[in-house]
């Protein structure tokens, strides 16, 4: 279970966050490209925009579900 006490400083404010948990696996990526990006200098993945519509929502909520490390979170809140 992701760990709020522990997300990456580069998630965009809001709901979904990637925590410090992340292998680099490029599942959230693959998910939901326009929500996530990959920090090249440290290589983890972190949210870069919070979902601006229903469709992005269900894609970082599959991401979340596909995260083999369970490192992405969800706060609950919009």
């Amino acid at each position: 279970m992701a760990d709020k006490s522990t997300k990456w400083a580069d998630n965009a404010t809001g709901t979904f966050y990637v925590d410090e948990q992340c292998i680099d696996c490029d599942a959230c990526r693959s998910e939901a490209p326009d929500n996530f990006i990959r920090n090249e200098e440290h290589g983890y993945s972190y949210v870069s925009k919070q979902p601006a519509n229903e469709d992005e929502v269900k894609r970082c909520q599959a991401a979340l579900e596909a995260c083999p490390v369970e490192a992405i979170g969800s706060d609950g809140a919009e």
